[in-house]
């Protein structure tokens, strides 16, 4: 293990993170990891621990983890779409090559309605960012 241990420690949970301060410097030189909050991403809550008065050094290093949290979950949100476009284009190429009537029979008005469903939101969404600039330019927004 490493000697330069991070002075905070973030278990990541649903919404969030438990967060621990770090600590080395006692006399029998364990590692010792006191919670000192809970925070939540998704509101942007942070919760102390108990009486604790957090300092600013620990409000610094618990909000820019909570920025590089979202930025890594918003990343992992795109991955994931990349994937299921991945995974409709197998869907396709199985759909065409492999797959018998009866699997088709199975799957067909699920799928359908699915990529209908899929499919109405994306273009309403379309339409709006196409449409906002004009409101935007003629003043009607």
């Amino acid at each position: 293990m490493s000697g330069d241990l991070p002075d905070y420690y973030f278990r990541v949970r649903e919404n969030g993170a438990v967060v621990f301060k770090v600590d080395t410097e006692n006399r029998q030189r364990r590692i010792e990891m006191n919670q000192i909050a809970v925070i939540n991403v998704k509101n942007g809550d942070i919760k102390p621990q108990g009486d604790r008065m957090l300092t600013e050094a620990d409000l610094k290093e618990i909000k820019a983890w909570m920025e590089e949290r979202n930025r890594i979950l918003m990343q992992r949100d795109i991955d994931d779409i990349f994937r299921a476009v991945d995974h409709m284009n197998l869907t396709t190429q199985w759909a065409q090559a492999r797959a018998t009537d009866e699997q088709l029979e199975e799957v067909t008005d699920t799928l359908l309605l699915a990529m209908h469903d899929l499919r109405t939101v994306l273009v309403r969404k379309k339409a709006d960012r196409i449409l906002k600039p004009a409101m935007v330019k003629d003043g009607t927004s």
